[in-house]
């Protein structure tokens, strides 16, 4: 078994014997197995221990066994205490995933501190095998079929090449101990009842069941890399300043596979996902969301951004005489000026007539209702109208900020200024606004 390990560690390009290795090192078999094969194979190891407290006594006891495993065979021991309930509550997330997040963060701190180039875990065939049956029950995409991978950034797993039932023949073989977790008869976890129920039942049909599928993960990895570069592809087409081009995502051969690589790391589930695909024919105006991300079908596009602060949109700001420069909500900066002026015609300017004008001026989001007399016309125009005569989107809409001097409207911000308050021969002093091209 060590030969399959060490030609699969030089095959995977692993671990380097020049430089350390952090070994998660829970007390169990396939932990205690891992730090054996490695030092065995010349690698230069640090045990790390972290204890849950999650099952009383059990969980000191496997602290101090540990410890006291390394302190015989002279390989460096760090450990760490976690109040790992406390930290599942405070993140209102599963114990499984707290503990989780607690071991990899603190697993990659040590191997800062001991400069080490890898964080080696116990992981082993069986694992990946019952891995992707969970992602199966669970629901997932081409990756999910492709098992635990050898490795993942620092993580690496040298075990995956063996069996649960290899590595127990090595540790009699070795004569090495180690603890038993007891909530691995807990069948309440679903990897637990997977691994003790359901594979039996399987192995009852193929009692070679697992290395089947095990062999299934290795060629779905294969097909795994083709449709990932495909799919990446894809999105670089389709994908561009947050807006997936509707008609470019029809001509791609899966748009519902380019949609799930591409809003899955979002947050948006496989159900949400199918129904953004399928709204590709319908009216604009639908959103789709998953915290803290939405997707607005438009007329030719997707748009993807957060969903907005509803507090923020609801605030108002007062532009005195006096005020020269804000920041928020916009970058505005603004001057008096005398006659004569040059104007420029741009819509980030806004030249108004200061004596019509009554201070403070309000700047706010718009809202139905809305009305301004568009300059150069004579008749009033409702926003609402405004914007879809000009084909603005739901986003394009929410971003619009109107300034008003009492009730009426002088200036749709970067857009259009409202004709009563124009300059004009008689005008004596001007108003001048410049919206910053960043904002």
């Amino acid at each position: 078994m060590i030969d399959t390990i060490r030609s699969f560690i030089e095959k995977e390009n692993l671990l380097s014997t020049e430089v350390p290795v952090i070994v998660g090192l829970s007390g169990g078999m396939d932990s205690m197995a891992l730090l054996d094969i490695l030092t065995l194979l010349g690698y230069r190891c640090v045990a790390a221990h972290c204890n849950f407290h999650l099952r009383g006594e059990e969980s000191d006891r496997d602290e101090e066994f540990v410890k006291r495993w390394c302190k015989g065979v002279d390989v460096p021991f760090v450990s760490v205490d976690f109040d790992t309930r406390q930290y599942a509550s405070d993140k209102k997330i599963s114990i499984e995933m707290s503990a989780r997040e607690l071991r990899y963060r603190w697993f990659e701190m040590m191997r800062l501190q001991y400069d080490a180039a890898a964080i080696a875990v116990a992981h082993h065939r069986d694992d990946s095998v019952e891995t992707v049956l969970l992602n199966l029950i669970r629901g997932t995409g081409i990756k999910g079929l492709t098992g635990i991978s050898p490795k993942n950034n620092r993580v690496v797993r040298p075990l995956l090449c063996v069996s649960r039932e290899e590595i127990a023949r090595y540790m009699a073989e070795r004569d090495i101990p180690y603890m038993t977790d007891s909530t691995n008869n807990d069948d309440l976890y679903l990897r637990n009842a997977l691994r003790l129920h359901v594979i039996p039942l399987l192995e009852e049909l193929n009692p070679s069941v697992k290395e089947t599928i095990y062999r299934t993960t290795q060629q779905v990895a294969e097909a795994e890399k083709v449709y990932s570069a495909s799919v990446r592809e894809s999105i670089e087409n389709v994908f561009k300043h947050n807006r997936i081009d509707i008609q470019t995502l029809r001509k791609t051969p899966s748009p519902q596979s380019v949609l799930f690589e591409l809003l899955t790391p979002m947050g948006f589930g496989p159900s949400p996902i199918r129904d953004i695909c399928k709204s590709m024919d319908a009216e604009p105006g639908k959103i789709f969301y998953a915290e803290p991300y939405r997707v607005i079908k438009d007329r030719d596009y997707f748009l993807i951004d957060r969903i907005p602060d509803v507090a923020a949109t609801d605030r108002t700001f007062l532009i005195e005489t006096q005020t020269e420069e804000i920041f928020n909500p916009l970058h505005l900066t603004f001057r008096t000026l005398s006659l004569p002026v040059g104007i420029q015609r741009d819509k980030r300017f806004l030249y108004a007539d200061y004596d019509r004008l009554k201070f403070p001026l309000t700047l706010r989001k718009w809202q139905q209702g809305d009305w301004f007399i568009p300059f150069g016309m004579k008749g009033r125009k409702k926003l609402s109208d405004y914007f879809t005569n000009r084909k603005f989107n739901l986003k394009d809409k929410e971003d619009v900020w109107v300034l008003l001097s009492g009730e009426e409207i002088v200036w749709i911000v970067g857009e259009r200024s409202d004709d009563r308050f124009r300059v004009t021969e008689s005008t004596a002093n001007i108003f001048h606004i410049a919206l910053s091209e960043n904002a």
